[in-house]
């Protein structure tokens, strides 16, 4: 083989990559104008191949006339930080006590480290992306979260700064959307005396989709989609099939804010939910833009 040759691939027959632009032209016409919220999170935020397909898939949506908007989480990004100063996290009922240092490291890793590096990303792809807190435009004002004791429900937990939504204004995220601008939030609230609410990323993305009355909710995970106790893949459910999974313990865990969530905005108007396998690359193109659903579809009834 000389220097000027490449090894040989498999490409699709032309027949096949024809079928697949044109299966896309009718989702491109469908959705033009739409807004798109994804909750951006697991491998996908790690792997820097799925990070890349990531931003990729971000910028062509925008391109062709869709407008997305990324809310990240950061977990782990936050437990390695603490990690790093020495601190030890303390969990009540599964959820982190937020003291006033830890909400000082979870700010500058969710709105400083991993959001810039996802503004970089879409920008190194092409796009124009902003980044943004819940205190830019007053957008996400928040309250302390009442965490209810399990066994005493006449007992409440103080877990410090963890919060839970008031009110979302997205005047902010409108006025980037007119202007072409891809927004990236950080799931950071502020109260009514200035203080700062870290808030699960899910229940961000959720509420913003209701309040802008989304198109889609997209809600990537480290998993295909929603699985029956038998590990299979379950494309749709209703809000029953939802009850009676959390009630049996199917669904548990970190699942359980993902799916309150989507639920919640597939009831309040937001036309399509999906939990999508972010392992895929180019997942979000192949859920947004073909025939073939890639996770679980969440409905309203």
């Amino acid at each position: 083989m000389t220097v000027d040759q490449k090894p040989a691939t498999a490409v699709p027959p032309s027949s096949v990559q024809a079928d697949i632009l044109a299966q896309a032209l009718p989702y491109i016409r469908r959705f033009h104008g739409k807004t798109l919220v994804i909750k951006y999170g697991g491998n996908a935020m790690t792997d820097p191949a799925l990070q890349k397909a990531f931003a990729e898939d971000v910028v062509l949506l925008k391109l062709v006339g869709m407008n997305p908007i990324v809310v990240h989480g950061g977990g782990p990004q936050i437990e390695a930080a603490l990690n790093r100063i020495g601190k030890k996290g303390h969990f009540v009922q599964g959820m982190r006590v937020t003291d006033e240092e830890t909400m000082g490291v979870v700010e500058w890793v969710l709105a400083g480290e991993v959001q810039q590096d996802i503004v970089g990303l879409i920008n190194a792809a092409g796009g124009k992306a902003v980044g943004l807190t819940g205190r830019d435009g007053g957008m996400i004002r928040a309250r302390q979260m009442r965490l209810t004791d399990k066994d005493n429900p006449a007992l409440d937990h103080d877990i410090g700064q963890v919060g839970e939504i008031a009110s979302i204004d997205p005047s902010i995220l409108k006025a980037l959307q007119d202007d072409q601008f891809i927004p990236v939030v950080s799931p950071i609230g502020f109260g009514e005396n200035n203080e700062s609410y870290n808030i699960n990323a899910d229940l961000v993305a959720a509420k913003l989709a209701t309040v802008l009355q989304a198109e889609k909710l997209l809600m990537l995970t480290n998993i295909r989609g929603v699985m029956n106790k038998a590990g299979e893949l379950l494309t749709s459910l209703s809000p029953r099939d939802i009850d009676d999974m959390v009630a049996d313990g199917t669904i548990s865990g970190g699942m359980l804010p993902k799916i309150a969530g989507a639920l919640d905005a597939a009831k309040s108007g937001v036309n399509a939910v999906h939990v999508i396998d972010g392992r895929i690359p180019h997942v979000m193109l192949l859920e947004v833009l073909t025939d073939q659903a890639y996770g679980t579809m969440i409905r309203s009834h």
